[in-house]
């Protein structure tokens, strides 16, 4: 077992490493250069809310953005100078299988950034090919980026042993998460099932981040609460539900720049505030 397996803090992420369903969001189809160039902007919109809700309280040192490099260069750039935790999604958008965007470059442009994590969404299908995701695994324990893994189970209702079975499979091709990010669950005995599982054989600094999975306000908010208090359970990364809203209306006219910023700050640090709850 790797001894260095695993993160020692809280990890709060705002998510905003979407591209097809991006685009999808605004209703482009075959992007030209000028809906790509507003899709930059947008995404630096969500960055100077990132950014804002610091100013507002929540922790610098416990909150990450994770953003792709095709339309958050410039922000990668930027939040790795200004001390931010970053992560860096590797996968291609909207494929239904993992591949790597960059292909056999992916590390190349992992070292261009030098993030904290290393990201990969995975669309879980049983017996599926694992070979590029643990040359990913495998690739940040070689050289020191922490590995974070984003499972989608293709449930509409997530259980522990759903997730317990597909951790088991991972762990049988020898792919090991430094933090888990997964789909929102119904209760506490659910969530500790899982961090049981991801903990075992001394992988005791493993821990795991909730997944938004863009469900509406109200079920983010449940996820949360039945999560928040277990041990092991150190955040959430929520996205769409956090910047959606705010973003459509921006583009429709009906909000200014600022007051996009403004409530896509406050949704992040409204989520983080019941996280907090009850927390010295």
């Amino acid at each position: 077992m790797n001894n260095n397996l695993g993160y020692n803090k809280k990890l709060f992420i705002l998510p905003f490493d979407h591209r097809a369903s991006f685009a999808k969001m605004f209703g482009f189809v075959n992007l030209s250069d000028e809906e790509k160039d507003y899709i930059k902007s947008c995404k630096q919109i969500i960055y100077e809310a990132f950014k804002k809700s610091i100013l507002q309280g929540i922790s610098k040192d416990e909150s990450a953005i994770l953003v792709d490099e095709e339309y958050g260069d410039a922000i990668l750039k930027d939040a790795k100078d200004q001390g931010f935790t970053t992560i860096l999604t590797t996968e291609k958008s909207g494929n239904p299988t993992f591949d790597f965007e960059y292909e056999d470059q992916f590390g190349e442009h992992i070292e261009k950034y030098k993030p904290t994590f290393a990201k990969a969404l995975i669309r879980y299908k049983q017996n599926a090919d694992w070979t590029k995701l643990k040359i990913l695994s495998d690739y940040c324990h070689k050289n020191n980026y922490k590995f974070l893994l984003e499972v989608l189970s293709g449930l509409d209702i997530v259980k522990s042993e759903s997730l317990i079975s597909i951790i088991n499979e991972l762990r049988q091709k020898r792919i090991e998460p430094d933090v888990w990010k997964l789909e929102g669950m119904e209760n506490k005995n659910e969530y500790e099932a899982v961090i049981e599982k991801i903990q075992e054989d001394e992988r005791i600094n493993v821990e795991l981040v909730i997944l938004g999975r863009g469900e509406n306000k109200e079920k983010v908010e449940q996820w949360i609460n039945a999560g928040r208090l277990i041990k092991g359970v150190i955040g959430f990364a929520i996205g769409r539900t956090v910047f959606s809203k705010p973003l459509i209306e921006f583009k429709s006219g009906k909000i200014s720049r600022e007051e996009t910023i403004s409530q896509i700050a406050n949704n992040f640090k409204h989520f983080y505030d019941i996280f907090q709850l009850g927390r010295s």
